[in-house]
């Protein structure tokens, strides 16, 4: 692993600024996860730093990127749906550039069928290679053929990239990049690399500039959080990196995904209980409650490892929240499988649950595992899960009912004269306001209702 300093790239800018004559505009898309969408903001930051100007929609646009994800089938077509429906704008306007980029392109099968189907696509690029973008424009213009790049492993961390945040209150900061894991449905560490951790150091100094800057919910990213460390010189494990961001005077809320159960420690719960900022919410992907499936899964711990850490963490912190990703219909998962899942959950208790039908990946050990269980029984298994899962949500939801909660206001509702804010955590709350400069503060809620797994209340004076 190598760090890299971000520099600008000048003579892209005059490039760009001769190509347009004109302030160009950007419109980026990012699909799937909270990295992605902390790529996408650091996209943005680094066109715009060669000349662009942001727009919202891709009609405007004089740049348009797409950066896509891979972690399911469906995200995947999702992306050639939209990239195929600009073709059109490009027959409008043959100046405009089409970029893809992100997890998908980082397969080559993805990268030939760019080349081969979709010849209005101008430049397809990896996942680590954001900085470059500017290069690789000026390279489509200079030489007025595609660029289009196999896909490689670059290690490096670069820092020092200008972001487009797309919250004044809510930031991502990723402390690590990549996977070890090789979880044997999962495409992540083919497309996302090793694990390289950035040093606490470059870590505080981006978390101390947000807190300065005055964000109220900073959120830590990492395919596995709890592995930060690994690689580099200094001794310091998440569960330090932790205690010594929340060290940081303010007001604010710290938050972090995604936690693999392997690695979370009694260590990082007692860190949470000690803190003065970190959220009494945690996420932690079990994806089944068989051992049997975990097994086959690579998910190197059993269901009761798991339960042990959720069980300290109750003990230790009694308010805390949980959530979970839970794939249902793994390859030959029986009934018995999946009791064992749903049983689970009864026990956990999540207060929310992000569940999803098997998606097989090509290149994955798991693609290439029997599985005998029909699609319709798959999906009856959703049903039933979710029924459990909204009754339990029902209930913690009730036990809030007469309460008075602080909440981060987000914004405006889904109705008219309704604001909506979230919770230490996690749960979301809705309130009668028509008040908008509330957004990205902090407001006493008394909670008076719930519907579904959102809350109703009423601010406090």
């Amino acid at each position: 692993m190598q760090k890299v300093q971000f520099e600008r790239n000048s003579a892209a800018a005059d490039v760009i600024a001769a190509y347009y004559r004109r302030t160009p505009k950007l419109y980026v898309h990012s699909f799937g996860c909270q990295q992605n969408v902390n790529d996408g903001e650091k996209i943005a930051g680094v066109l715009c730093d060669v000349g662009f100007s942001m727009c919202s929609k891709a009609s405007d646009a004089d740049m348009i990127v797409f950066n896509t994800c891979a972690v399911r089938e469906h995200a995947e077509q999702r992306v050639f749906g939209n990239v195929g429906a600009l073709k059109a704008l490009k027959e409008e306007n043959p100046k405009l550039m089409i970029a893809v980029c992100g997890c998908m392109t980082q397969q080559k099968s993805v990268v030939d069928k760019f080349r081969q189907s979709y010849p209005f696509v101008d430049i397809v690029t990896g996942v680590n290679k954001i900085d470059l973008l500017p290069k690789l424009l000026c390279d489509r213009i200079a030489k007025r053929r595609r660029v289009l790049q196999a896909p490689d492993d670059r290690p490096d961390i670069v820092e020092g990239m200008p972001l487009q945040r797309g919250c004044t209150f809510r930031a991502w900061l990723p402390i690590m990049y990549g996977c070890d894991n090789f979880c044997s449905y999962c495409i992540v560490p083919y497309v996302r690399g090793r694990e390289r951790s950035r040093t606490s150091a470059e870590i505080m100094e981006e978390f101390r500039s947000l807190v300065a800057q005055g964000y109220k919910d900073i959120t830590l990213l990492g395919q596995n959080v709890n592995s930060y460390g690994k690689g580099l010189e200094e001794k310091t494990d998440f569960s330090d990196l932790l205690a010594i961001l929340d060290a940081v005077p303010g007001d604010y809320r710290l938050r972090f995904m995604t936690s693999h159960p392997k690695d979370a420690t009694r260590k990082l719960i007692d860190t949470i209980a000690a803190s003065e900022h970190i959220c009494h919410h945690l996420h932690l992907p079990v994806q089944s409650g068989s051992d049997d499936v975990l097994a086959r899964m690579n998910r190197s711990y059993t269901a009761e490892n798991y339960l042990g850490l959720i069980r300290y963490a109750k003990e230790k912190i009694p308010d805390m929240t949980f959530s979970s990703d839970i794939i249902v219909g793994f390859p030959d998962e029986t009934e018995e499988d999946f009791e064992k899942t749903l049983e689970l959950i009864r026990t956990v208790r999540y207060a929310q649950l992000f569940t999803f039908i098997y998606s097989k990946r090509g290149g994955t050990r798991a693609a290439a595992m029997p599985d005998h269980v029909t699609h319709a029984q798959k999906t009856a298994r959703m049903a039933r899960m979710l029924e459990i899962q909204d009754g339990i949500v029902a209930e913690l939801c009730s036990s809030l009912l007469g309460t008075s909660q602080r909440v981060l206001v987000e914004g405006p509702g889904r109705e008219a004269g309704i604001m909506t804010g979230r919770l230490d955590n996690n749960m979301i709350v809705e309130f009668p306001c028509t008040d908008e400069s509330l957004a990205g503060t902090f407001c006493t809620v008394h909670i008076g209702a719930a519907k579904g797994a959102v809350l109703k209340g009423a601010l406090e004076a």
